[in-house]
């Protein structure tokens, strides 16, 4: 699955998270793209969007969306680090257009 991180999410995940390509939106050259813009720019590049912008589902129209959406509880890493495992099978199951908001 190629995955795109979000600007709020700290790189190291990247290390931490198997089986997927991701990138960041850095190396996409999206930075400083707006959500609507950037959901409809990576739709056609990536299954699927890492953010923790708790906001997103709540600011964008996210019906009809075919990029699956992770949002993580926080963008700590020390808070996140315990919690690869769990991301990582999040991650694993993730279908076209699935919204999960891990607590």
């Amino acid at each position: 699955m190629k995955v795109l991180l979000d600007e709020c999410v700290l790189r190291p995940i990247r290390r931490f998270l198997t089986g997927h390509d991701i990138a960041t939106i850095e190396q996409a050259g999206w930075n400083g793209v707006e959500n609507a813009d950037l959901l409809c720019q990576a739709e056609g590049h990536f299954d699927a969007f890492i953010t923790a912008d708790k906001n997103l589902r709540y600011q964008q129209n996210l019906a009809g969306r075919r990029i699956a959406i992770l949002e993580l509880p926080t963008n700590d890493w020390l808070e996140l680090r315990p919690r690869v495992p769990e991301i990582q099978r999040a991650l694993d199951a993730l279908k076209p257009g699935d919204y999960v908001a891990l607590t």
